[in-house]
């Protein structure tokens, strides 16, 4: 895929809404591009399946390449007299990063309505206030109504509301870095259906499946299906991983803008088979393609899922996000230029005798 088309996917990818568990409007993007290059379709739970059109039951062995379509959101838990609205997060937050932001409410007919996370001016704060940790309990949406009355029935947001980042995805080519919302995973996502496009012509040696999970954020609830459908026998987890490179000392970065993908070794919910991690370290040395390894202290992938079914032999390849999990991020294009390298470089060096040897 050229750099112009994997832009545009990208971008696609990271303006379309999804929060955990309301992930159609990503699906849909997802299922109408893929079936260009692929055998696509989606479940009632929004995971979405894409086949290589040349797999066969000859080949034997499938190679399943995972990822996920949700990302962190929030979710109406009621509308307050004045007509603000409490919510409650999908997903990992940090409450100073939802104050001030812009937010879209999906209301009961399906339109986004804008609105801002409120905040009270410094000017009624007492000294005590202003010192006073941010609770998400605490906070509101302000969609600029001045009763409940008018948010329910004139704007239609009541409880139950999906809620994303009013953040839409910018190119800044003189960085060649990307600014958006959702790369967690959008970005996985964008590298999991370049690699099966480019490689749709391919003769592969092992039947290539990608599962695009939902609800990963709020416990990897989409991969608990994928996998049980899929029957992997091996699995590769593409991950938006969050950069530490901008408060890090310069010998504990792991994950770094424009240093490449990141191999994880360990975080708290996975460990990559370490047989299937020296395969990919030896791809990547053998391609000229730069990477970082990390041990994580903190953090959970789908990776958990699918090395619990079978056992399959899985690692994870993450794309470095700066400022992962608030309204924007930052991505290197040359980092996803060079997960989609070395994904490549792996899938093709792939057999049943390579898996077995595993």
């Amino acid at each position: 895929m050229d750099k112009k088309s994997a832009l545009n996917l990208i971008e696609h990818l990271s303006n379309a809404n999804g929060p955990s568990g309301f992930e159609d409007e990503v699906k849909d993007y997802v299922v109408q591009t893929a079936s260009s290059f692929s055998s696509v379709h989606a479940d009632h739970m929004n995971n979405v399946y894409l086949k290589n059109n040349q797999n066969s039951p000859s080949k034997g062995k499938t190679l399943m390449l995972d990822s996920h379509l949700d990302a962190v959101g929030l979710i109406v838990q009621a509308v307050k007299p004045n007509g603000t609205i409490k919510f409650v997060p999908l997903g990992g937050w940090v409450p100073a990063n939802l104050t001030a932001e812009k937010m879209r409410i999906r209301n009961q007919d399906g339109e986004w309505i804008t609105g801002l996370v409120a905040t009270k001016p410094p000017h009624f704060m007492t000294e005590a206030e202003k010192k006073k940790p941010i609770d998400i309990a605490n906070l509101v949406i302000d969609v600029g109504t001045n009763s409940a009355e008018e948010t329910k029935e004139v704007l239609k947001i009541d409880t139950g509301c999906p809620i994303a980042p009013d953040t839409e995805w910018e190119y800044f080519k003189t960085q060649d870095v990307m600014m958006g919302k959702a790369f967690d995973n959008r970005i996985g996502t964008a590298c999991l259906m370049t690699a099966m496009s480019d490689l749709a012509e391919e003769n592969l040696d092992v039947n290539l499946v990608g599962a695009i999970a939902s609800q990963e954020e709020v416990g990897c609830r989409g991969a608990k299906v994928t996998v049980k459908k899929v029957h992997p026998d091996i699995a590769i987890c593409l991950e938006g991983c969050p950069a530490d490179d901008t408060f890090t000392p310069e010998w504990l970065i792991q994950t770094g803008l424009k240093r490449g993908p990141m191999l994880r070794d360990m975080d708290t919910s996975f460990i990559a088979n370490p047989h299937f991690q020296q395969l990919a370290v030896d791809q990547a040395h053998q391609n000229g393609i730069p990477f970082t390894r990390a041990v994580r202290t903190g953090g959970g992938i789908d990776g958990s899922e699918l090395l619990e079914f079978q056992g399959a032999p899985t690692i994870c390849i993450g794309i470095p996000v700066r400022y992962e999990h608030t309204n924007y991020g930052f991505v290197a294009y040359s980092d996803f230029e060079n997960t989609v390298k070395l994904l490549k470089a792996i899938i093709l060096s792939l057999n049943d005798k390579v898996i077995d040897g595993l």
